[in-house]
This record gives structure tokens, sequence and C-alpha cells, in this order.
């Protein structure tokens, strides 16, 4: 059996496992299909791991492209018997059951007139298969981090990152050797793809974000799962450039399916239900970011280091000039535009002279810093930190958004976050 592995995307149960039962029908093999419940005795539901599916699935995958096509389809029937809303992994077993009576081109080599009927479907399982295996071929360097992760406060104790290239996001720990890797899972996005403009295109956003909210499943139809987290799109960068939509959540799949399409989204970023229970019980609210990429440039944390340098430089000199008292020279940080404090400069300016006032002959110090880069048609930067004046304990959380303009390092927006 020579199976290819495409790439997925998940629907109603419906057709698929009538893909299913036209393998059993095509090689006679209906005996062998799985004993209905009743017809064995009753069993313990297993704990569904994050994962773990998906790790079965590219067993069965393995098991075939080494020629153990019967140890493939045991495998493959205990994970559609463990998990019947799993409809990739439904298709891979009724081609199994059809490969004991004839060739099998590839995944779902259904009759051409239940090709014909579910043409759209099959392409999307072929689709997300594909999108499963090349995450399994090309793993990023041990090691290596998001080029995105400048530099994160251990305030962060997690991030989130998105390559929507590979259908894929990735979950680390902000140790205190750096971020670590701890997962990473399929996911699907928007059905008109990425890069979302405006409200009701049907496109993730891409860029950098923050969750903002850990929302209570019993509050929320079965459509999104075990949960949901949103995150705060659109971003002040996103606003700038006029951008609008809201609601982009990460958020699990509906009962009757394991995991959706890799493009099936209303711009959601969604997971299979074990995936994101393991995500909302690890991350944290507000301190966690969420990068969201159309592909993901993996680097060494010493590059990182050695980027991060230049603009450490700039806001460590918006430091100086804030405890410096003069206004001017704080000024000189903003761009024209600038948004500081829900205000224009103008609006904002008295408020800034009293506060500097406030604190002339203090230093300022800057606690907990994070910068993450954000690269598109412009080169930004999102910072937050504590701002605690010299002899205080404690001060406001800031969050700043920086543009490279004329090679100099600029601020359009500022907001107290905490």
């Amino acid at each position: 059996m020579n199976l290819r592995l495409p790439s997925l995307r998940s629907r109603p149960l419906r057709v698929l496992a009538a893909c299913a039962c036209l393998a059993l029908a095509w090689s006679g093999a209906a005996n062998s299909a799985p004993r209905k419940p009743k017809d064995r005795p009753p069993a313990a539901r297993p704990v569904v791991q994050d994962g773990q599916a998906e790790a079965r699935l590219l067993s069965v995958y393995r098991r075939v492209g080494a020629g153990q096509v019967r140890e493939a389809l045991a495998e493959a029937e205990t994970l559609v018997r463990d998990h019947p809303n799993f409809q990739l992994a439904q298709l891979v077993y009724g081609d199994l059951l059809a490969s004991r009576a004839r060739p099998v081109r590839g995944l779902g080599d259904v009759p051409e007139a239940a090709g014909a009927a579910g043409a759209q479907l099959l392409a999307e399982l072929r689709e997300e298969s594909q999108l499963r295996i090349r995450a399994l071929r090309e793993r990023p360097l041990p090691g290596t981090v998001p080029a995105q992760f400048l530099q994160l406060s251990p305030r962060s104790r997690h991030a989130i990152a998105v390559d929507t290239s590979r259908a894929r996001l990735y979950l680390f720990e902000n140790t205190a050797s750096g971020l670590k890797l701890l997962a990473d899972y399929y996911i699907s996005v928007g059905k008109s793809g990425i890069e979302k403009n405006a409200e009701g295109d049907l496109r993730t956003p891409l860029g950098v974000y923050y969750v903002t909210s850990n929302l209570d499943p019993k509050t929320l139809k079965d459509f999104y799962g075990v949960g949901a987290l949103p995150i705060n799109y659109p971003n002040p960068y996103d606003a700038r450039r006029g951008k609008t939509g809201s609601g982009i959540w990460l958020h699990g799949t509906p009962p009757n399916q394991f995991s959706r399409a890799p493009k099936a989204t209303d711009g959601c970023v969604v997971l299979a239900n074990p995936d994101l229970e393991r995500i909302i019980r690890t991350v944290e609210v507000r301190s966690t970011p969420v990068v969201i990429a159309s592909a993901l440039q993996w680097v060494a944390p010493q590059q990182l280091q050695a980027e991060a340098r230049p603009f450490g430089e700039a806001l460590a000199a918006w430091r100086a000039a804030r405890s410096s008292g003069d206004v001017n020279r704080v000024l000189t940080f903003y761009t024209p535009d600038s948004v500081a404090a829900g205000k224009s400069v103008a609006e904002w300016t008295p408020q800034l002279r009293t506060e500097l006032q406030r604190t002339r002959g203090r230093e300022v110090q800057l606690k907990d810093v994070s910068f993450l880069r954000w690269t598109d048609s412009s080169d930004t930067m999102v910072v937050t930190f504590g701002e605690v004046p010299q002899g205080a304990r404690t001060g406001a959380v800031k969050r700043q958004y920086w543009m490279r303009t004329g090679g100099q390092w600029k601020i359009f927006y500022e907001g107290v976050i905490g």
C-alpha cells in the first residue's frame, strides 16, 4: 500500500463515515470493522491528553511507510474507536480496510462517484494530512525560538506562537534560561486565509497580541468546544492602519469534530479540544503574548540578544528623558500623530507635564521589561514594563508601540494597562 500523507480538514462526520463505509464495502471486509459498543464489555473512557490523537495518527502513517499494514490497521481501528469524531483518522482507517482487497493510490482513494460527491471534504482532509506530516518532518531546531520574542519579562510565564503556513501553534514556557518549547498543535485559521483587514472578511490577523481573558465554557455555545481565549485584536498597530473587526479567539471544536479544516474559521485560531484544554490550564491572562505569523523564523537566542541591543538603547534613552523631567526632551521620542492615554500629543502634553513635575529629580526605573518585534511594511516593537519612580514600591504598568522611522525608534502609542 502506498499511502501518501496529504492534508486534513474536519467537518460533519457523515461524509467521512460514508468514505469509511464505502471502503468497507469495496474490500468485503465488513466483518473486520470494529465491533459496536454493545458487542464488547463496557470500558472506562480513556483520559485524552493533548497531542495524543495526532501522535497516534502519525504512528499509523509510519507503519504504512514501513510496509506494516496489518499493524497500521490495528492502530487505526483503536484510534477511531477512541476518537470517532476524528475524521482524518476515519478516512485513513477506511483506506487501510480497502487496501486489503485492492491497491490504494492515495489518501481518500474512493470510487469516482463518491469522490465527486465529497470532493471538497476530501481535498480538505488531504491538506490537513499534509500539514500534520510537514510539522512532523520540519521541526524547529532544538534551542531555537521565534524571532519576534526579543525579550520576555519573567511575568510572562508562557508565550504562544502561531505559524499559519504550517497550521501550527507552539506553546512555550519562559524559564530562567530562556524560552522552552512545551508542545505544538495543529490549528485551523480563517476561511479566506490570513492578514485580516476588515470586519467579516473571514481572515485571521497577523501580529503581536496578548490573551485578554479566559471565557467560561458554560457561557459558550458547543461550537466553541471546551473554552475560548480572546486576544486583543485589533491592537494599536492594527488600529493605526485602519483595520477593523473584533472577537478573535483561540477556541476549541464542537463535539462532532475532533479538528477542523486548515481554513475553516471566521478568523479565529481553532484547536482540538484536548490541545486547547492544555493551553487554558497553562497560560495566564493578560501577560501571555500570542504571535501570529505567516511563517515563523526560528533563531538562536544569542542572535535575539544582539538584535535587541539597539532597541534597548532607545528605550534607555526614553527612560533617561523621563527621569530628566524635561517635557520637550520626552516629546522627541513620540511621533507627531502618536496616541497616549487615549489622547493626541497636544491633548496629552499637559498631563505629561504634570507627571514630570510630580517626579522631578527622581530617576524612573523600568521593571519587568518585555519587547516583541513585528516586521511587515514597518518595523515595530511592542513594549511592556512597570514604570516605578525612585523611592516608590510600585508604579503604572505601561504598554508602548514603537516604530522605526528614518532610522530612529519613535513611540506611536502608549497606554496604562495595570
